[in-house]
């Protein structure tokens, strides 16, 4: 099968090696907003598809015979435009989102829909990891009576104020770098989506440890779709697909 993977997780990269490993005809599509990305088996297409009629026009151009979402949980708009591409089309649509985090035992966690409601529920005087990336990074600056450690891969096109620090770095993050972060930068809030999977997850053990208050941010609503939580799922579902139009 030929097959457009909408990526930019670490699930849509091992999805694609996996695929072109077993001999499908695999192009991975990359928004472009990280620098110097890790990339996958297979073909690459960079850049923005100009809406749904864009991505439409692409997948028949294509001649793409099965679209995998595996953008990030809170690429909200690419998801929403992945579903509305393949009713225009037909072509099948599958899924790919890592399942979200939950709280366990002896973690307390404060639910916002949005980022503004996040900074609206921070506490005066907090001190702040803020791990939402750039989306809405506007709505936390404001608030001058809180102290901000932003952590972001790359650095956001706005100077960052005072009150504010940048920490530039990639995951995956480990129990112990988490708690020596969030103790020598004196944390007692932290912001976080609900991004799921396990290279940053190390971050809510560490929170609970430290007593480190949590908000997060609940995930944007996608549209339906035949959906998975694991490579593995993904790749039998697009096995079988393979097997039943004769490959």
């Amino acid at each position: 099968m030929k097959i457009l993977i909408l990526g930019g997780t670490a699930e849509a990269r091992q999805l694609a090696n996996r695929l072109v490993a077993a001999g499908h005809e695999v192009i991975t599509s990359l928004a472009g907003r990280t620098q110097d990305p890790i990339l996958p088996d297979g073909g690459l297409r960079m850049g923005k598809f100009g809406g749904i009629p864009g991505l439409c026009a692409y997948l028949r151009a294509a001649h793409i015979d099965y679209l995998v979402d595996a953008t990030h949980p809170y690429a909200g708009l690419m998801s929403i435009n992945a579903v509305a591409a393949a009713e225009v089309t037909g072509i099948r649509l599958l899924r790919l989102m890592r399942p979200a985090w939950t709280a366990v035992e002896g973690q307390t966690w404060t639910h916002v829909e949005t980022a503004a409601a996040a900074a609206s529920a921070l506490p005066a005087g907090a001190s702040v990891l803020l791990t939402t990336g750039h989306t809405g990074l506007e709505n936390f600056l404001e608030r001058d009576d809180c102290r901000f450690l932003v952590r972001v891969i790359e650095p956001p096109d706005m100077p960052m104020p005072r009150h504010a620090q940048l920490e530039l770095t990639r995951p995956p993050y480990d129990l112990a770098h988490e708690l020596t972060l969030m103790d020598r930068h004196g944390i007692t809030h932290m912001v976080s989506k609900n991004s799921g999977g396990q290279q940053t997850a190390a971050k809510l053990e560490a929170a609970q440890r430290l007593g480190v208050a949590v908000i997060m941010i609940a995930r944007p609503h996608y549209g339906p779709a035949k959906e998975v939580g694991t490579v593995d799922e993904a790749m039998a579902v697009l096995g079988a697909a393979d097997r039943s139009t004769g490959g």
